[in-house]
């Protein structure tokens, strides 16, 4: 690949990042609950996902689902079984109301419990697979070394993890996450219901 095709293929992916969807919410939710820390656990969680997603697209997914195409099926129900989860977790949160104070004992495990989340939501996002099927397409050529291939999935990597950690550090530095943790309650249930919202657009094939 060109020096210019680097440069195309980065934007394609910044662009991507930034765009809303589950995962800049879960993100932002888990900031929310478990601080700076959390939120960048989250980040590079899903930047890793992300990552492993870019490197089998650029290895040949794209031919594993025209031979077997219930390959994406499966990635999608998943999908909204993940989201559906998260819905459900978010809205027992906000029933409990808000926070008398905040209690760091309850996210003793909250890196390991954010990077998780962060993997997954990246990982089983049928989105972003038919996403980096069309964006990568213009960039594979045939017989493409195994350097280019890794290349490919590091810079999705790189591009997706900084994006999200970015945001977790901004909302974390700035001081908004105080007055965010002060409407908790009210922001998991949007959350919740913001899950159950993409769940439907997954069923639906709409997103």
């Amino acid at each position: 690949m060109t020096p210019e095709q680097w440069f195309g293929l980065a934007l394609i992916l910044m662009l991507g990042a930034m765009s809303p969807g589950p995962s800049v919410a879960v993100v932002i939710r888990n900031t929310m609950a478990g601080g700076k820390r959390m939120g960048v656990a989250t980040g590079i969680g899903h930047g890793i996902g992300f990552g492993i997603y870019a490197f089998s697209t650029a290895a040949g997914l794209s031919i594993a689902l025209a031979a077997h195409s219930a390959t994406e099926d499966i990635l999608r129900w998943g999908g909204m079984l993940l989201l559906i989860y998260l819905g459900f977790t978010f809205l027992k949160h906000a029933r409990a109301g808000p926070p008398s104070e905040l209690n760091l004992d309850e996210h003793g495990h909250s890196e390991r419990a954010g990077f998780v989340q962060g993997f997954l939501i990246a990982l089983f996002n049928p989105k972003i697979l038919a996403w980096m099927m069309a964006i990568y397409a213009p960039f594979i050529e045939p017989g493409a070394s195994t350097q280019t291939l890794i290349g490919m999935g590091t810079l999705g990597l790189a591009i997706d993890g900084t994006w999200y950690v970015g945001v977790a550090t901004v909302l974390s530095d700035t001081g908004a996450i105080d007055k965010l943790r002060a409407r908790a309650h009210l922001i998991d249930g949007a959350m919740g219901i913001l899950m159950f919202f993409f769940a439907a657009l997954l069923a639906t094939g709409t997103l």
